[in-house]
């Protein structure tokens, strides 16, 4: 059985790590544990945060919390709903397309930069980040940006850790900044486009000045598996509008005027709306109890079309776009096709696919995070160096 370290405070986790690194024992970070089907390597022990929890502070009016890294997402959204404030990257939650359960972290959404489908206009989670605790792989307490210091190393240490997968050190303490939740939302609904026809909607709809926050692409294949039957038959563009009441009124009649010309468009009010946009977040179409290999692909917004039609050519595939068409989640039917994929990925202009689900047996040979140009390998070695010299951290997706 796999030892598992559950430090209840931050010296206790510095300790562990220091006795840790005399032992030349590998460490696998978790926080709630719902983002990855990796076991931990063998002969890796698992250092948990859910011993470091709470809200450190939070000041509504200047819009930051600071919180610990153990902290379950619910309790840091509990709170900011009291006072109508919220994660502008809108986290996703990836219970349902993993089957895991637990409760999500604070310190796993910004370790695994989990940004959802506002990431396109808002930023990442990195990009809210203002600071952060984190414990080394020397066992030093490490404190960077935010209420603390400014970067002196010449490195921005905050943005390095944020989507470092638990690779880097250990985040004990994290401060991000908030925006307040808009007065209200509603969704466009462009019926029965193909997927290239939904590219050109989706983009002539980012050019124009109505302020669209969500642009995604549902085609039949998974339409009928989402919103709980609001969507009108046929293949769904869906484009968000958020903020004041009178501005959405009359940004979505401009918005509606325009896509009239690329097919019929219907409206989602607010709950209806908030509902679509959660499941598109959560991949909650391929939440379907299967272990059949599941993507998210990171590409350009008008190469993701072109992407799952050439794989269409060879490789049984289901798909559905957020980000404006730029994030794929790409269900393969039988094997995770990792080669064919990443040789597509690289013939659409680059990218990043990285592999979420799959048999056992799959996931252990295939590697899930795209694979680094040299150059890039080479300053990501030496990243790590500096952080974790003994290389004690294995990263594996935390959460």
């Amino acid at each position: 059985m796999t030892p598992i370290h559950e430090p209840l405070s931050e010296e206790a986790a510095a300790r562990l790590v220091q006795v840790a690194a005399l032992s030349k024992t590998p460490l696998v970070i978790r926080g709630g544990g719902t983002r990855s089907l990796h076991p931990a390597p063998e002969g890796a022990d698992v250092l948990s945060t859910r011993g470091l929890s709470g809200i450190v502070a939070y000041n509504p009016a200047e819009m930051t919390m600071t919180a610990r890294a153990g902290t379950p997402l619910e309790v840091v959204e509990a709170a900011l709903a009291e006072k109508r404030q919220m994660l502008a990257f809108e986290p996703n939650d990836l219970r349902g397309v993993l089957g895991t359960s637990g409760l999500p972290t604070i310190g796993g959404v910004f370790a695994t930069n989990a940004s959802g489908p506002r990431r396109f206009t808002a930023g990442a989670a990195r990009d809210s980040l203002l600071g952060v605790r984190f414990v080394n792989g020397k066992g030093e307490i490490v404190k960077a940006g935010g209420r603390v210091m400014k970067n002196v190393t010449g490195l921005d240490l905050v943005k390095l850790l944020a989507g470092s997968h638990g690779s880097l050190a250990l985040m004990t303490e994290v401060t991000f900044r908030l925006l307040p939740v808009p007065e209200t939302a509603v969704t466009l609904v462009v019926s029965n486009l193909n997927d290239a026809e939904a590219a050109a909607a989706m983009a002539t709809a980012m050019s124009m000045s109505v302020e669209v926050s969500g642009a995604a692409h549902l085609p039949e294949s998974v339409r009928g598996r989402i919103a709980g039957g609001a969507l009108p038959d046929g293949a769904a563009t869906v484009l968000r509008l958020e903020g004041l009441a009178a501005s959405v009124a009359v940004r979505a009649e401009k918005l509606a005027a325009a896509m009239a010309g690329f097919g019929a468009v219907t409206r989602l009010e607010e709950e209806a709306s908030r509902r679509l946009w959660r499941e598109i977040r959560d991949g909650a179409p391929y939440a379907d109890g299967t272990p059949r290999p599941l993507w998210r692909v990171s590409v350009a917004p008008l190469a993701g079309q072109q992407l799952v039609a050439a794989l269409r050519l060879e490789a049984g595939v289901d798909a559905f776009y957020d980000w404006q068409g730029g994030l794929v989640w790409l269900r393969m039917e039988a094997d995770p096709e990792a080669e064919l994929l990443r040789r597509y990925v690289k013939a659409v202009g680059g990218g990043h696919a990285t592999l979420l689900r799959a048999r056992p047996e799959a996931l252990a040979a295939t590697e899930a995070f795209q694979p680094q140009a040299e150059a890039v390998a080479m300053l990501q070695a030496r990243v790590k160096a500096s952080f974790d010299p003994d290389g004690l951290f294995r990263s594996r997706m935390v959460g």
